[in-house]
């Protein structure tokens, strides 16, 4: 389970962070969402800024996310 793992580092991060839901799995929970260790999706833990659906999505699907998160 990443529950603990995932609290802990979004305490330890600094603010002004950028939170990525990256494929369908850390979106809705994916195949595994009725699974006994699966919490749910990433938005019910931690805000999500920005959601790049896919299974998985493909490397440019990433990479425009980041650009646009970064403005570059």
């Amino acid at each position: 389970n990443i529950l603990e793992p995932l609290r802990r580092t979004i305490e330890a991060t600094p603010t002004r962070r950028f939170v990525i839901a990256v494929g369908d799995c850390a979106i809705t929970g994916g195949v595994a969402a009725a699974g006994y260790g699966v919490v749910g999706p990433v938005s019910s833990i931690v805000n999500v800024d920005l959601e790049v659906p896919g299974s998985p999505p493909e490397p440019a699907q990433i990479v425009e996310a980041l650009r646009r998160m970064t403005g570059r």
